[in-house]
C-alpha cells in the first residue's frame, strides 16, 4: 500500500503544484530514490494564457509534438497515464505524485487534440480513431526510450491501454483500465442497441451532424461541463477544477479529433488508410494477455459495459475492482487512491 502519511502533503485538487513538497518528502524518505525529474514547482493551466503551460515538457514522437508531465525517479518502473474525453492530464493530478512517491517514473501526456500536443505536419489526417491514439502511445514510448511500461487510463485512455496491450504486449508490463475492455470497430458500431442504451450515446449522434460539429466548436466548454456532470453525478467539482482541464480544449485540432472519433465509430467518416491493418486486427476483438486490473465507479453515469461481459477478454492475470462512495466516470480524479493502488498492484505481477 502507498503510505497515507506521505500523501498528506499532497493536498487536494492540485496538479503537481505540490511538486516541491513531494520532492522534499521523497528525499527524506528512507531508501527513496531522489532522482526526480521535476522542473521545479509545476502549476499547470492555472489561467487560459499559453504561458500557464510553460512547465510542460515537449517531445517529437511519431506524427506529434507531445506535451507531457514527467515525475518520479528516472530509473523507476514506468507508468504512463492516459486521459479521455472531455478531460485532460489534470485527471491524474493526485495520482501522479502518489505514484512518484511510490518510486514510479510517471509520464502523463496530452492526447492528440488536447493541450500543448500538436501535429508536426499540416498534411497529417486529424483522425481520432482509437488505433491512432494507440500508435501515438507507442511513438511516445519510443521517443522517450521506454521499452516497457504499465499503462493506465480511463475513457479514451482506457481504450488506448487495451489496444496497446492487445497489439504490442511485449511493451506492456500491465494495464489498469477503467470500465474494462473497450476495444471496438466500425463493424461493431453498426449494431443497434436497445433504446435506453442508445439514449446514453446522444452526443455521438449530435456529433454526426454539422449542427453538432458547429455546436461543439462554439460551446465546447459548456458541453464538457455537462458531460462531467452527467458522467459523474455525485462528483462536486468546483469551477477552478473544471477550468484547469477546460483550457486543454482550446487546442486548434481538438474539435476535428473529437468529431472524427465519434463519426468514425458510426462508420460516417473514413479512417487513416495507414491504420487499416491495425483496425482489422482490432475488429477481431483480440484478448489482452498482460496482467490487468479493471476498475469501475459505483456511480458511473457514462455508457459502460457490465464487468461480467468483458472479464473473459483478459486472458492474463486479472482482477476487477469497484470504487465505492459515489465515484463516477473520471475515476482517477474522483478516487485517486484506488486508481494509484491499482497501478502499484498490477505492476507487481
Amino acid at each position: 500500500m502507498i503510505g497515507k502519511n506521505s500523501l498528506q502533503v499532497l493536498g487536494r485538487r492540485r496538479f503537481l503544484g505540490v511538486a516541491a513538497g513531494a520532492l522534499a518528502t521523497t528525499q527524506l524518505s528512507p531508501g527513496a530514490n531522489a532522482g526526480l525529474v521535476l522542473d521545479g514547482s509545476i502549476e499547470l493551466a492555472q489561467s487560459e494564457a499559453p504561458g500557464s503551460l510553460s512547465s510542460l515538457k515537449q517531445i517529437d514522437a511519431g506524427a506529434l509534438n507531445v506535451g507531457y508531465v514527467e515525475a518520479g525517479p528516472i530509473d523507476g518502473p514506468v507508468a504512463i497515464l492516459l486521459h479521455g474525453w472531455p478531460y485532460d492530464i489534470h485527471s491524474f493530478g493526485e495520482v501522479t505524485p502518489r505514484l512518484a512517491l511510490a518510486g514510479f517514473r510517471v509520464i502523463v501526456p496530452f492526447a492528440r487534440g488536447y493541450g500543448s500536443t500538436s501535429f508536426l505536419s499540416s498534411e497529417t489526417p486529424r483522425t481520432g480513431q482509437p488505433s491512432a491514439l494507440a500508435v501515438d502511445t507507442i511513438a511516445l514510448m519510443d521517443a522517450l526510450n521506454i521499452k516497457q511500461a504499465t499503462i493506465a487510463g480511463f475513457d479514451w485512455g482506457a481504450r488506448t491501454a487495451d489496444i496497446v496491450a492487445a497489439l504490442w504486449p511485449d511493451r506492456v508490463k500491465g494495464i489498469v483500465s477503467v470500465s474494462g475492455y473497450l476495444i471496438g470497430s466500425q463493424e461493431a458500431g453498426k449494431m443497434p442497441l436497445p433504446p435506453k442504451a442508445e439514449l446514453q450515446w446522444w452526443y455521438q449522434y449530435y456529433f454526426a451532424t454539422e449542427r453538432g460539429r458547429e455546436g461543439y466548436s462554439k460551446y465546447r466548454r459548456e458541453f464538457a461541463e455537462l458531460i462531467w456532470k452527467l458522467a459523474s453525478p455525485k462528483w462536486a467539482f468546483d469551477d477552478a477544477t473544471f477550468a484547469r482541464s477546460a483550457a486543454a480544449f482550446d487546442n486548434p485540432d481538438h474539435v476535428d479529433i473529437v468529431i472524427h472519433n465519434y463519426r468514425w465509430r458510426l462508420g460516417l467518416a473514413l479512417g487513416d488508410p495507414g491504420l487499416d491493418e491495425l483496425e482489422s486486427k482490432l475488429a477481431a476483438a483480440p484478448r489482452v494477455s498482460v496482467p490487468t486490473i479493471t476498475l469501475e465507479g459505483d456511480e458511473n453515469g457514462a455508457p459502460h459495459p457490465d464487468p461480467a461481459a468483458y472479464a473473459k477478454k483478459f486472458s492474463g492475470k486479472y482482477q476487477h475492482r469497484l470504487a465505492k462512495g459515489g465515484i463516477g466516470h473520471n475515476l482517477p480524479q474522483e478516487a485517486p487512491e484506488a486508481f494509484s493502488q491499482a497501478v502499484v498492484d498490477v505492476s507487481k505481477t
